[in-house]
């Protein structure tokens, strides 16, 4: 089936733009710390933990640096997806779309 011209036209900018977003979603790479900067993780743009920085004086309390990992990781994701919405209605804003259907 053959969609109309125009129709055709906005169906293949929006692959286009999809593209692109994802494109520019693996590009993200965000830093998270937890305990003043005695936990810092790295994650890129498909929530991949790329590292892991631990300060040595946090290394024997084991509980402690357990809760502050996971500090840090629960930030690292909320940067990535505040990153990738800022990207995607910024996109999606060129499609012309009511507000509020992505």
């Amino acid at each position: 089936m053959k969609l109309p011209g125009n129709m055709q036209q906005m169906m293949q900018k929006a692959q286009q733009m999809q593209e692109r977003l994802q494109q520019e979603i693996a590009q993200i790479k965000v830093e998270a710390t937890a305990g003043g900067g005695m936990i810092t993780l790295t994650m890129d743009g498909q929530k991949n933990l790329l590292s892991v920085k631990i300060d040595p004086e946090v290394a024997g309390d084991v509980e402690m640096l357990q809760d502050m990992v996971l500090a840090a990781h629960s930030e690292a994701l909320k940067k990535v997806e505040d990153e990738t919405k800022q990207k995607m209605s910024g996109m999606l804003g060129g499609l012309g779309l009511p507000p509020g259907m992505f």
